[in-house]
């Protein structure tokens, strides 16, 4: 699809691999750069899987690579080309209903997104040609051209911001529609361009464009942009994410943009982000395999015992060739192998019903009727942003009831993500309160727990330093002028802390104004404005764990502030500053509130040119821009002074403690994964009720393994320690392990990233391998884990040696940041909180949630419910097929195994689409075993369906044996009956095929009531569709016996059910059959309902006593 375009731009210049080159306006800027084509893909959007003419092979071929179709797509062959007992019709025709509501879904589907499609590429933009707005469709769009985009639209591709109406040259966008972020961002042209802000003047610019080429990050963006002027030097200009303009994104508070269409079409971020994430299959999905593979045993088993058995029985003379059946000189001239063989394959055909086709069917609309119950479900609508749950992947609703394991993130997650500035310390001095404006912080309003106070010009540094180091934007609701400019700011960022800590600052006096024309404005604690001149920003990321900004002050004065993380500052400042503020931090800490560390270093001039050089060289780099600017980071940040430390409270969500104690109820394990302090983290987890007051916690931290030579040697000390003593304390047999956790000590394990890599990477001995091991049975037997300090990656890692422990426990992860995609998407089961940290998590995963204690009710309700009908719905069709098949193939024991059909073609080929089908789809959508308020108020119920409890082989074995015996009455509950050689009054004999219908008809009653008997929750749907396909059938019954239709009188079924339902003794037979086959199943129910009668009596007069 991508087609990569390779330009020299500078004589001798290298090629670069892995960059285009786009000509803003088609201008070529040199006779060579004319000569050379480019190719870059049309802006047409294309999301539709088909087009009219490969519809048909392409979803034929789609639904043949499924095992079912395709063993019924060769046995419908076989029928065609081998003399078979039953018409091609009987397989034919229900694999082309199931193949024909498949791609009519499919189809209907991809006719919308057609439809969808058009609607974007038939658009109108206008785009500049010749100085003038050239009106085209958005398909039209190519690389290189200049767009008009007006505010409140859309960008019709992906561009880079040339001008807009600002003198500044700036303009805001939602990115809703793209990760669900609905605060504006700020984007940003580059000086040399923001003056061209007419169709007429942009059209004389000359410039190229060097970027990498396409790829899905949407926060990721490399290149420049080289301008020329008319002979001058040409001036080159770095280009990140900040100046690009993503498809999908809207244009807001501007009136217009200019931008140059850089990528079009599939190779656009959107485009590319639409790709599909690696398929999850549930459990469910494999114990269907599993069956099927033992119902196709069973099946070769039976054409095989038929056709020994065949040739067994033709060995005596008289019934290989009776005198009213002799074989022609072309069958006796068969080679026997062949005969064998074509027999073998007609048996095949004969009992092929037994593997259910439609259950794959039945089975999909399950899990996507289904999944509206969650987006339907009012308990999930979440009143603060207006939002409920979202589905966004059906096929693992079941997985929701058989989760082992949950991974948890905690800021945004367990906690609010709402911030709240607590207090600080400066220079080891402790400042809470807010202050009075007379006095800055030597007077509070409330109470200010201080012994002595800093000096006046840190105090005043610290708080510039607030003001200063960050990424917070201003959206002005009054614009006024004077010493009251700071009245009506609201403040917007893409992180909390940020809003937090500049809204502290402003309690104690200092108040940031906002950014205009590269200056940041300050109003300080005497009303008085301050500018200082924005040089540089070194944006956060994950790896580094800070942030810094470079500024020029009024007084001409270089300054770097930055603020971070304690373990990511304390090593790049001096050693005696630590320690006065490292004891704050450690107390707040505990207390449950996130730190920051504050620092400062001043820049001489000099240096100041060597950094903004190395700066701009990695800026313009468009190979391993990232790499290159860490490094230059690294070394800017280096030797700087420790003014102080914040302390920010998040607070915890509304009932996550009581959801995490519902989970742990539930036998689930819950592991927090965090990337905050050890002491902030474990705050959180008592207050949330991971670790009780009783927990002996477990710490594998750097303060217990100790720094040094013997590292790995502690570590694995401690990891054998920790092991012994839970051997003693838990039983072997796992099994035992959930229930233990009641009877025991209960244990919390503690670890950090830096530990948790050295047990990953250790090189002592055994290696990595064996730390692991042990590290993992130590996890097995806690019933909490917190980790902390954790790496996006990290948390990956942890959940990906859950997943591969002995027994494939099924994972879960929860989160709400783009730090927990990794672990969203490597767990079988993802859960996105809809927060306040952008919609990356929920777009990533595959369930969304307003709220943490959301999970609550969506495992234990929803999931325990999806379970149970999908198991349920999985073995009552193999049961129903069993009961179907098996008295066919007892029959062939009374035909002399001629391969004679016991049922007329009509039901073979009805028997699972019509008769059979609605009930058991209705009892899987609508079952409720247990109540749903049940089912949340006792969490222990979640635990007797995990393990995959309901489709184990024990399960299995009891509904074939079910089938079996049922199938056995079946047919010699009739074969008896037709011992009597006349059932009728006028001495009329019946045939074969009412000895078939007879079956047929106890058959389909038989497994239509059971389903009834199974049912608990009775709506008038379930009502409908079950006694309606009991009716259905005997309709159906008279009209193909020529009853209601005269024109079937020719056909073998002629009056056959009608004739049937005359005679006394069979309607005697049919009830009493139906009976036998059933009592079974009362008589299970009665004892069930005996036993829970007795255990509730008992439970009432122990605790009357």
């Amino acid at each position: 699809m991508f087609r990569r375009s390779f330009h020299r731009f500078w004589a001798g210049e290298e090629k670069r691999v892995g960059t285009r080159t786009v000509n803003l306006g088609h201008h070529p800027v040199s006779a060579t750069e004319a000569n050379i084509a480019q190719r870059f893909c049309d802006n047409r959007i294309v999301s539709s899987k088909y087009t009219l003419w490969n519809f048909l092979p392409k979803n034929l071929f789609e639904q043949f690579r499924r095992i079912a179709n395709f063993y019924f797509l060769i046995i419908f062959l076989v029928q065609v080309t081998v003399d078979t007992p039953t018409s091609p019709v009987t397989s034919g025709l229900p694999l082309f209903f199931v193949i024909t509501v498949t791609a009519i879904k499919q189809g209907y589907e991809d006719w919308l997104r057609h439809r969808a499609d058009n609607e974007v590429n038939k658009r109108t933009v206008y785009i500049i040609e010749n100085a003038e707005r050239v009106r085209k469709e958005s398909e039209n769009i190519k690389v290189g051209d200049i767009i008009e985009v007006q505010a409140d639209e859309t960008f019709p591709c992906d561009l880079i911001l040339l001008s807009s109406c600002t003198s500044d040259g700036i303009c805001h966008v939602t990115t809703a529609s793209l990760d669900g972020e609905s605060n504006c961002k700020t984007h940003y042209a580059v000086r040399d361009t923001i003056a061209l802000c007419s169709a007429e003047s942009i059209d004389t610019l000359q410039a190229t464009i060097e970027c990498e080429q396409p790829q899905p990050d949407l926060y990721k963006f490399v290149g420049r942009i080289n301008i020329y002027n008319n002979g001058l030097e040409t001036v080159a200009r770095s280009l990140g994410p900040e100046n690009l303009l993503l498809k999908g994104a809207t244009l807001k508070n501007t009136k217009k943009i200019y931008g140059v269409a850089v990528y079009t079409g599939m190779e656009t971020k959107m485009a590319l982000n639409y790709q599909g994430k690696s398929q999850k299959r549930s459990a469910v999905e494999k114990s269907i395999n599993a069956f099927l593979i033992v119902y196709l045993l069973i099946l070769l088993t039976k054409a095989a015992v038929c056709t020994g058995l065949k040739y067994l029985w033709q060995s005596t003379p008289h019934n290989n060739e009776p005198w009213y059946n002799q074989k022609t000189q072309k069958e006796r001239d068969t080679i026997k192998v062949l005969k064998m063989f074509t027999d073998f394959l007609s048996f095949m055909v004969l009992f092929n019903f037994i593997i259910p086709v439609s259950m794959y069917v039945t089975v999909e609309m399950q899990k996507f009727l289904g999944s509206f119950f969650i987006s339907w479900d009012k308990d999930f609508y979440d009143e603060d942003i207006k939002e409920g749950a979202l589905v966004n992947t059906s096929d693992l609703n079941e997985e929701l009831g058989q989760v082992d394991y949950v991974f948890t993130d905690k800021t945004g997650t367990l906690t609010e993500n709402s911030m709240e500035f607590i207090e600080c310390c400066i220079d080891g001095y402790k400042y809470k309160g807010v202050t009075q404006e007379t006095d800055a912080l030597s007077q509070t309003d409330g109470p200010l727990t201080y012994l002595d106070k800093a000096d006046k010009n840190r105090e005043e540094l610290f708080l510039r330093a607030l003001c200063l180091c960050h990424t917070v934007e201003i959206k002005i609701n009054d614009a006024v002028d004077g010493a009251t400019e700071s009245a009506d700011l609201t403040y917007i960022s893409s992180s909390p802390d940020e809003i937090a800590l500049v809204k502290g600052a402003k309690k104690y006096g200092f108040t940031f104004l906002g950014i205009r024309n590269g200056h940041i404005r300050v109003e300080n604690q005497r009303k008085e404005i301050e500018e200082y001149e924005l040089l540089h920003t070194l944006n956060f990321d994950s790896v580094r764990r800070r942030m810094s900004v470079i500024v020029k002050t009024p007084a001409g004065d270089i300054l770097l502030f930055c603020k971070g993380a304690d373990s990511a500052i304390f090593p790049r400042v001096q050693n005696h500053e630590i320690a006065p503020v490292k004891l704050h931090v450690e107390q707040n800490a505990m207390d449950g509130y996130r730190t920051l560390c504050i620092a400062f270093k001043e820049i001489a001039p000099a240096d100041y040119e060597r950094i903004d050089r190395q700066l701009l060289e990695a800026k313009m780099a468009l190979q391993d821009r990232e790499e290159k600017m860490d490094k230059v980071f690294d070394d800017i940040e280096t030797n700087m002074n420790l003014i102080g430390a914040t302390a920010v409270e998040d607070k915890l969500q509304d009932q996550a403690a009581e959801t995490i104690e519902a989970l742990h109820a539930a036998g689930l394990k819950v592991w927090v994964l965090t990337g905050d302090k050890m002491e902030t983290a474990k705050s959180t987890c008592y207050a949330c009720r991971l670790f009780q007051t009783s927990t002996e916690l477990l710490e594998l931290t750097t303060k217990t393994v100790e720094d040094g030579e013997r590292k790995e040697d502690r570590l694995l000390e401690l990891l054998n320690e920790y092991r012994k003593k839970l051997q003693h304390e838990f039983p072997k047999n796992s099994r035992s392990l959930k229930k233990a956790w009641t009877e025991h000590q209960e244990y919390g394990l503690i670890i950090d990233g830096s530990t948790l890599s050295l047990i990953l990477n250790a090189t002592q001995d055994s290696g990595p391998n064996r730390y692991k091991n042990i590290f993992l049975q130590i996890c097995m037997k806690c019933t909490a884990v917190l980790c902390c300090r954790m790496a996006p990656l990290q948390k990956a890692q942890i959940v990906r040696m859950v997943k591969n422990l002995k027994g494939s426990p099924i994972t879960l992860s929860i989160g709400d940041g783009a730090n927990d995609v990794s672990m969203i998407l490597e767990s079988h089961v993802g859960i996105g909180i809809k927060g306040k940290e952008g919609r990356q998590a929920a777009r990533n995963s595959d369930y969304s949630v307003p709220k943490f204690k959301h999970l609550k009710k969506l495992l234990l309700a929803h999931g325990h419910l999806y379970y149970m009908r999908i198991a349920h719905l999985v073995q009552y069709f193999f049961y129903k097929n069993f009961c179907f098949i098996l008295p066919q193939f007892l029959y062939q024991f009374f035909c002399g195994f001629s391969q004679q059909p016991l049922y007329d073609a009509a039901y073979l080929t009805m028997y699972n689409i019509c008769f059979t089908s609605l009930p058991i789809l209705a009892y899987s959508l609508l079952e409720q075993h247990i109540n749903i308020d049940s089912l949340t108020s006792d969490p222990r119920l979640y635990m007797k369906i995990s393990g995959n409890a309901m489709l184990q082989w024990g399960p299995f074995l009891y509904w074939t044996s079910l089938a079996a015996f049922e199938g056995v009455v079946f047919f010699f509950g009739t074969y008896f009956l037709f011992q009597t050689s006349s059932l009728e009054e006028n001495a009329k004999v019946y045939g074969n095929w009412t000895f078939g219908t007879i079956v047929f008809t106890v058959l389909v009653f038989t497994v239509t009531l059971k389903l009834a008997l199974d049912t608990r929750f009775w709506t008038w749907i379930n009502h409908f569709v079950i006694w309606g396909s009991l009716a259905f059938y005997v309709f159906f019954s008279f009209f193909w016996g020529g009853i209601i239709w005269p024109f079937l009188k020719q056909q073998r079924m002629y009056f056959v059910f009608a004739q049937m339902l005359s005679s006394v003794s069979t309607w005697l037979a049919i009830i009493l059959l139906i009976f036998i086959s059933l009592f079974p199943e009362i008589l299970l129910i009665l004892l069930k309902n005996v036993k829970r009668r007795s255990a509730r009596v008992h439970h009432l007069i122990s605790s009357s006593a």
